[in-house]
């Protein structure tokens, strides 16, 4: 691990985080509807390489192919009884990839479902699970957890405490998703940025933001500025984090094609980036090529 614990890595400014997981793997033959987490198990040198080429492109930190590891996601593939291994390879995988300079975030996403009433989940079971995700992944050698692409408050909200329960002094980032909503911003679930920021930030987590969503580049800068405005409201030192996708999908043949170019993909970072944003990677749709132009463009500023 590196010698600068993550927590004071993120209080002394832009940390570059990788792009797209899914992306990748589809972009070497692995098909859509494969347990992608299970690779961790079966193919763990496909995901190596790729924590490798996001590395090489400037991130400073690359997270864990874990995000659809939790105990509710992998019962769909027949592979509950399976999230402590599955996490723990993904996070040491991760660990070998990363070495003793860069960092690795160990990644978390919603279940899939609804907490009841809304659907059947129970708080303290979901809770659990979330925990004990958290605990695979921090054996297995993460500096951290990112808390990603979660659109209801409750879940996100048991989700940090999960992992705050196990992390000890190691940071916690969380990350909702949003999509427009007339002249703002809402997540599926209704939420808007202020009222995410007003639940998440008393929280105590070390960063919070945004990821994912079916935004233009433009939206996503838009995004980027409500969302400091908001953290600045409420807090004077919370990290802002910001995982924009390369753009909004178009549907081409049936299959949702991401088009921007790195280089419009970096213009738009630089913009998040200088509106407050210390934290920042890419999601759904973005390469190791779209990395690498972010990087050179936001390192000529700072």
């Amino acid at each position: 691990m590196p010698g600068t614990n993550l927590k004071e890595r993120i209080k002394q400014g832009t940390l570059l985080l990788d792009g797209a997981m899914g992306t990748e793997l589809i972009a070497r033959g692995i098909k859509v509807g494969t347990c992608n987490e299970y690779l961790n198990i079966e193919s763990p040198d496909i995901i190596s390489a790729i924590h490798s080429a996001y590395l090489l492109a400037g991130s400073d930190a690359i997270i864990t192919n874990t995000f659809g590891a939790n105990k509710y996601a992998l019962a769909r593939h027949g592979l509950a009884e399976q999230a402590a291994r599955i996490n723990k390879a993904g996070a040491k995988i991760a660990r070998l990839a990363a070495g003793e300079q860069k960092y690795v975030l160990g990644d978390i996403g919603p279940s899939g479902d609804f907490l009841e009433p809304l659907g059947t989940l129970k708080a303290d079971e979901l809770k659990d699970a979330f925990a004990a995700q958290a605990e695979a992944l921090l054996a297995g050698g993460a500096d951290g957890l990112i808390i990603e692409t979660m659109t209801a408050l409750d879940e996100a909200v048991i989700a940090i405490e999960a992992a705050k329960s196990v992390a000890g002094d190691l940071p916690v980032l969380v990350s909702m998703s949003f999509d427009k909503a007339g002249d703002s911003f809402k997540t599926m679930m209704g939420v808007g940025v202020e009222a995410a920021v007003s639940k998440l930030v008393p929280l105590q987590v070390d960063a919070a933001g945004f990821n994912c969503g079916t935004l233009s580049l433009d939206d996503y800068v838009k995004l980027a500025e409500e969302f400091v405005t908001a953290v600045k409201a409420v807090s004077d030192d919370l990290t802002v984090s910001a995982e924009p996708n390369a753009g909004k999908p178009e549907l081409v043949e049936d299959k949702a094609v991401y088009k921007v170019s790195p280089e419009d993909f970096a213009a738009a970072a630089k913009k998040i980036h200088s509106a407050g944003v210390g934290i920042i990677g890419g999601c759904c749709g973005t390469s190791p090529t779209h990395i690498e132009a972010m990087a050179n463009q936001i390192r000529k500023t700072t």
